[in-house]
């Protein structure tokens, strides 16, 4: 498949788990232009890749992802004219849909740092497993640029609230793993070295899981933050029925008359 030098793809054939690694360890896995290119193209070939049942996304060295490289990105920026910047700012939008639009669950394996564009590549997974030392800030008004990048300001309220949002976006202050478990922002917080481990052992259960289910949901989550309340419930509704016909449906209830472990499709 893809595997660019600025990261690493594996798949386990076996439990059907993918792992991207950012792999710039000396730049703490800072982006540049073709990294955010080849992540949003990576992220919607696995949409349709039949062979992989969920995905996490992780750093190498001592940091998750520090942001746009300054020296590749931010100096290269000052030269464009705004429709070369809007081009830019376009791209980064486009590889946060691309995760949150995959049709897979992905999981944030936060190793260290997660800084400005990783913070909301972190926040566009669907759950974050991170290390003790995995502080995390949205550093985008301590450059003079507004917090609300990336979908961030759309994204982060809902995971943690709006009062916490307005804090973390605006300020653009670090705080760490413990606090960021604490507001929700983390799912789960382990010694340093164990985040990759404990979010593969995630990824692996959601794996067994029901995978058109777990496809679902996603696309629910996402849907209904639009919606109103009623329209939501009668998404809902249709959406369960036509599940009640799906294989899945029918195998969970034979594994549990027949005292097994379902094999969903």
């Amino acid at each position: 498949m893809f595997e660019p030098a600025s990261f690493l793809f594996g798949l386990n054939e076996e439990t059907g788990v993918a792992t991207i690694t950012l792999n710039r360890p000396d730049r703490l896995n800072a982006l540049t232009f073709e990294v955010y290119d080849e992540l949003r193209r990576s992220f919607a070939e696995l949409h349709d890749d039949g062979s992989v049942r969920a995905i996490v996304i992780t750093g190498s060295g001592r940091a998750f992802c520090s942001g746009g490289d300054v020296e590749d990105i931010i100096g290269a920026l000052l030269e464009r004219d705004f429709r070369g910047l809007l081009e830019f700012t376009r791209m980064t939008c486009d590889l946060v849909l691309s995760i949150r639009r995959c049709r897979k669950p992905v999981i944030g394996a936060l190793n260290g740092t997660v800084a400005g564009a990783g913070a909301v590549i972190a926040t566009a997974c669907d759950m974050r497993v991170a290390a003790e030392s995995a502080k995390i800030a949205y550093l985008f008004t301590r450059v003079g640029l507004s917090g609300a990048d990336m979908g961030a300001a759309w994204m982060l309220p809902r995971i943690v609230g709006l009062a916490k949002a307005s804090e973390l976006l605006m300020t653009g202050e670090f705080i760490s793993a413990q606090e960021a478990h604490r507001i929700g922002l983390y799912n789960l917080v382990v010694p340093d070295g164990e985040a990759q481990e404990a979010a593969t052992e995630l990824a692996d259960k959601l794996a067994l899981g029901p995978s058109f289910a777990l496809e679902i949901t996603k696309d629910a989550l996402n849907r209904e933050a639009s919606m109103d309340f009623v329209s939501a419930l009668e998404a809902e509704a249709q959406i369960q029925a036509a599940l009640m016909v799906h294989p899945d449906f029918r195998e969970a209830y034979d594994a549990f008359t027949e005292k097994r472990n379902p094999d969903f499709l």
